[in-house]
């Protein structure tokens, strides 16, 4: 059974919750339509890079420049949160990208309840890389939901949907933007259905659901045996985190590009079959893929014709941990 109709209701007060550039879209949104945002909460900044520079997180730059208050928990589940938040007495929490579980005595604390923006269409590819997932398994089309929030992982009733089609030359990186943009029209509109007419949530169906897990950075590793359509899907999926890689002997090689040739071919997945002047061509679990853009380890990223210049690949050599 899902919840009842969300009654038709005056959004005053907003609890804002994200973390990432995805999210930063949303809360933009909300402050160009004219909603009050009480609060924005945050992960802590966090080193990063080489030099471990202590760096903001994307949400809380945007809100500093918005002039939102801002709060940044080291957990969710203090009492020190819960008195914070109820302080606010928000009539809605909106959560995108927040990277965090709330708990339920925190989601009881709005009047309307919590609505989360998540970049699929929901139930598949609950969790955290929806975005990556999706490119990598070849989907054709992805989008996003807007749902109310539970205690589970992207488990709450859905409100509303929209969708996209999912690209011949879409990474990860692309459409990461175009749904971030499509999330904050579509929280919009979510808000603005609720303050016009009031909005019925429907139950996920569960025997559907999918699950799209936090790539790290060994995901990218390029397995030569896939089909080479499959291959030229999952470099998309990984660019631009955690990356296409492979090893020419024992120096790793960043593909950031590459296509399926269709070639139908009898050698052993990993050998390149052609390298110059302009092509480097390898053979894969099924059929060939012709990588155009390659960087070394020390390098830059170059087209093809560029990094086979100054790199010696001959035909035969062999790609991946032999």
């Amino acid at each position: 059974m899902g919840k009842d109709k969300i009654k038709k209701n005056s959004i005053e007060k907003i609890v804002f919750m994200g973390t990432p550039d995805f999210a930063v879209a949303s809360l933009k949104a909300l402050n160009q339509n004219g909603y009050e945002v009480s609060v924005v909460v945050t992960q802590p900044d966090r080193p990063k890079g080489r030099g471990r520079k202590i760096i903001p997180p994307p949400v809380k730059s945007a809100a500093l420049c918005l002039g939102y208050n801002i709060i940044q928990p080291t957990s969710v589940k203090t009492d020190e949160f819960a008195e914070q938040m109820a302080a606010v007495k928000p009539d809605l929490y909106i959560v995108t990208a927040f990277g965090r579980i709330l708990p339920e005595s925190i989601l009881a604390i709005p009047e309307i309840g919590a609505i989360n923006l998540h970049a699929s269409l929901l139930p598949k590819y609950r969790g955290s890389a929806p975005i990556q997932w999706a490119i990598i398994n070849g989907e054709k089309k992805t989008g996003v939901t807007t749902m109310l929030m539970n205690k589970g992982l992207d488990t709450g009733d859905i409100l509303l949907k929209d969708e996209t089609e999912i690209l011949q030359n879409d990474t990860s990186f692309i459409l990461h933007d175009r749904l971030a943009e499509m999330g904050a029209e579509l929280l919009i509109k979510t808000l603005r259905t609720i303050e016009s007419d009031g909005l019925k949530p429907v139950p996920q169906d569960d025997e559907r659901a999918t699950y799209a897990p936090l790539l790290k950075k060994k995901d990218g590793y390029i397995n030569w045996k896939l089909p080479a359509d499959s291959i030229e899907s999952f470099i998309r999926g990984v660019t631009p985190w955690p990356g296409a890689f492979t090893f020419l002997k024992d120096k790793r090689l960043k593909i950031f590009q590459a296509i399926a040739t269709g070639n139908d071919i009898a050698e052993k997945p990993g050998k390149v079959i052609k390298a110059f002047p302009g092509d480097l061509i390898v053979a894969t679990g099924e059929g060939t893929l012709s990588i155009l853009e390659i960087q070394s380890a020390s390098g830059k990223r170059l087209p093809v014709k560029n990094f086979l210049q100054g790199n010696n690949i001959p035909p035969g050599t062999m790609l991946g941990l032999i």
